[in-house]
């Protein structure tokens, strides 16, 4: 037992001592040569701290690892050859020094994705890495897309999530273990011993960049990480073995690509509304910044949160590689979890910022905001519905099990579709303001159906490839399933105004200042209150923690997310529960029951306020 924990144990103490012994050497260098992260709007720190640390990891990881190689004599790894390995090593090298260079001079963003490009490139063509050893069917340059993709995307991962103490080294440290984990479950003891190293050069560093940090690591550190995170699954040279290679490597490295994701979507809508510099501008919107904001701008516990969420991610892809490493399904379930919670706790921040944004444009005035958001949502309907009309076609086939070969399916999935589209415009559906429509207008829509499915089906019928089509049967599928794929389309706009308001509720629950309110009636006006909070995201500041109605059979009940609590009766109760700091009144009164019902509400001390529409003669 002893001899098979010694190279392990001897890969880690020893990056882990080096690392702690060079880099108190490291600051005083980065200090003497100027590359100093100084107090500003944009950066959190409040002191000047060295930038640039993270060479001491390079030196610490290389260094250990080369010594430990030449002191047993084993192979660098065991699917690639020592050459290519060092190549590999050259190459973080070159990264890294892409990184220093950036601290010291501040590289424009163009020119240092361009020198980040290049680098990848050379991994594919110089050292011979890259997804084919997955994949051994994929052609040259979708290879090289790739792998120069995944390369640039990892290292800018963590050069964007580098934004609070220790949160970039810490968030790879727990990635290293995962991946160690996966490579060990995949009987690769040699790159086990590499992510080892790896580790406890990581852990030295963290000693000097934990809260209160005393060096960051800078781009020299962030881009090292991400490029060797990024690189070494890939040298995992066997076909069929994509879950080790990359399925635990997303996994692993969730957060910074999750992050980086929202960022580029965040900044693209931005640009698209002139609110924003585009990709390659800076901002303090990132997953860790508003987290940072939401625990009171305390770092240690924005980078706990955060190393948790990543552990949850690691953990759960090494229980389902542990419990079958053969099994996609289990790593897709796993994959499936880790999306869900993302969602919930960390999408709600990032993602409600992007649609208070739309909300806010959309809700503009000025006419060209107004006729560029027509254009735009015209153009999203038109796209959902080829899809939905698409997606109909062929479960049509599916449920009348009729069998059509590729060359008939070109023919007949236009002839079908096209159809139907002119049959939608013939009874003006795209004229139609479905945000308003009434039930004659889902009725002209059934119509709409109907008719371009009939009409495609004639069109079929007498095709060259559409003889033998059991007309009726094929009409009256098609029909229905168009119609039900279409109203899906049609209540996706609400679907999304119901789910930014949960979102807005959740965000508003977590936030001290926020005014919780509730609600007195469930019925119309109550919905059209929930519109309106939805319609004011940019500026409200209250949430809904309950509802309160008179009718008996509502109580206990859910509508969305918030319960009915009770009836008036039992709100004094509620208010004190629940700290609570005003009542909407959301329906219809007479004066006598405003009296009781300001009676019983004035000494729970809270405001009472009115939401009514009715129509005033003048």
């Amino acid at each position: 037992m002893i001899e098979k924990v010694l190279p392990y144990a001897a890969c880690f103490l020893g990056a882990l001592l080096l690392t702690l012994a060079l880099t108190p050497a490291v600051r005083s260098l980065c200090r003497r040569l100027g590359m100093v992260d100084m107090p500003d709007a944009r950066r959190i720190n409040k002191v000047p701290v060295p930038r640039g640390g993270g060479l001491a990891i390079v030196v610490g990881l290389l260094v250990s690892y080369g010594v430990f190689l030449a002191v047993t004599g084993r192979p660098a790894m065991q699917s690639i050859s020592d050459c290519t390995f060092w190549k590999i090593s050259a190459l973080s090298v070159a990264m890294a020094a892409l990184g220093i260079i950036d601290d010291k001079f501040s590289l424009s963003p163009k020119m240092k994705l361009s020198g980040q490009l290049v680098i990848a490139a050379l991994v594919w063509a110089w050292a011979g890495v890259g997804f084919s050893g997955l994949i051994p069917s994929l052609p040259q340059w979708m290879d090289c897309v790739l792998t120069v993709f995944w390369i640039t995307g990892a290292v800018n991962a963590f050069n964007l999530i580098d934004g609070l103490d220790g949160l970039a080294a810490g968030i790879a440290l727990i990635a290293t273990v995962g991946m160690a984990g996966g490579v060990f479950f995949a009987m690769n003891p040699q790159q086990t011993l590499f992510y080892f190293a790896f580790a406890g050069s990581l852990a030295g560093f963290l000693r000097y960049n934990y809260n209160p940090a005393s060096v960051f690591l800078g781009d020299c550190g962030s881009m090292f990480i991400g490029f060797t995170l990024s690189t070494l699954p890939l040298t995992s040279q066997e076909p069929n073995s994509f879950l080790v290679s990359i399925g635990m490597p997303l996994l692993a490295m969730g957060v910074p690509i999750f992050d980086t994701a929202l960022a580029i979507l965040r900044r693209l809508i931005r640009k698209l509304f002139n609110r924003g510099g585009g990709v390659m501008s800076v901002d303090k919107d990132h997953v860790h910044h508003r987290i940072f904001r939401a625990v009171g701008l305390n770092q240690r516990r924005a980078a706990m949160t955060l190393y948790g969420f990543t552990a949850f991610l690691v953990a759960v892809g090494l229980g389902g590689m542990y419990l079958d490493s053969r099994s996609g399904g289990l790593w897709l379930l796993a994959l499936s979890i880790a999306c869900a919670v993302a969602f919930r706790d960390l999408a709600r921040i990032e993602l409600f910022e992007a649609g208070r944004l739309l909300d806010t444009i959309a809700h503009r005035d000025d006419a060209p905001t107004r006729r560029r958001m027509e254009r735009l949502s015209v153009a999203l309907y038109l796209v959902f519905d080829m899809a939905a009309v698409s997606t109909a076609f062929f479960l049509s086939l599916r449920v009348l099990r009729l069998q059509f070969d590729m060359v008939a399916l070109r023919i007949l999935l236009p002839i079908g579709v096209f159809c139907v589209f002119v049959s939608l415009v013939f009874f003006r559906i795209y004229v139609t303001l479905w945000a308003r429509a009434m039930v004659s207008n889902y009725i002209r829509l059934l119509c709409a159906c109907f008719s371009g499915a009939v009409l495609s089906a004639v069109a079929i019928y007498y095709s060259s490839h559409g003889g033998c089509m059991p007309l009726f049967r094929f009409s009256a599928v098609f029909a229905l399933l168009s119609y039900v794929a279409l109203l899906g389309v049609r209540f996706l706009r609400p679907a999304t105004r119901d789910l930014v308001f949960e979102m807005s509720r959740m965000r508003l629950n977590s936030r001290k200042d926020a005014k919780r309110i509730l609600v007195y009636g469930s019925g119309l006006r109550y919905r059209a209150f929930r519109r309106e909070l939805v319609r004011s995201l940019a500026t409200n500041d209250r949430v809904i923690v309950g509802l309160i109605d008179d009718d008996l059979l509502l109580h206990g009940k859910y509508i969305g997310e918030v319960k009915v609590l009770g009836g008036i009766r039992q709100a004094p109760r509620f208010i004190a529960e629940l700290k609570i700091d005003a009542v909407v009144v959301a329906c219809e009164l007479s004066p006598a029951k405003k009296k009781v019902v300001q009676d019983l509400l004035s000494p729970s001390g809270v405001g009472i306020s009115y939401f009514e529409f009715r129509e005033v003669s003048q």
